[in-house]
């Protein structure tokens, strides 16, 4: 088992980190190094481009997001109402800190068209550095 697997079962970091020095010195010093629990990826389905330009737009410009990504083309299923729904919507990947989700999920959920819009973070296990670094950037105030 490797240590992001722990996690999600509910063994702790410390837990995690002894054992995998136990078992895997060198796969428990990248795991220590590279592990963020600061960057989500929250996803937020949308019912067309438009409002998904939009609504990137705003979280970017109020950096609450550092990057969104609007994917075009997602069919959904779902049970609404009590009744099977499909529909075809955009889906935006949206990179951001936990500390700005609170915020992030309160505009999204002002300017949202649905009468409950699906806003969940995904927490970011692993990441190029650099990138890590570029995301906290432009969540930082213009000097």
């Amino acid at each position: 088992m490797i240590p992001w697997q722990m996690r999600f079962i509910g063994i702790s970091r410390e837990y995690c980190a002894s054992a995998q020095t136990a078992l895997f010195p060198a796969h428990a010093i990248r795991y220590r190094r590279v592990m963020t629990e600061e960057h989500c990826i929250v996803l937020c389905t949308v019912p067309d481009s438009a409002t998904g330009e939009q609504l990137a737009q705003s979280v970017v410009e109020a950096r609450l997001a550092a990057c969104v990504n609007l994917l075009p083309a997602v069919t959904s299923i779902y049970r609404w109402q009590g009744n099977i729904q499909k529909d075809a919507e955009c889906l935006l990947i949206i990179k951001t800190r936990r500390d700005r989700f609170a915020s992030l999920r309160d505009m999204l959920r002002e300017q949202h068209p649905y009468e409950l819009p699906e806003i969940i973070a995904v927490p970011l296990i692993d990441g190029l550095p650099a990138y890590l670094s570029w995301i906290d950037q432009n969540l930082e105030p213009s000097p």
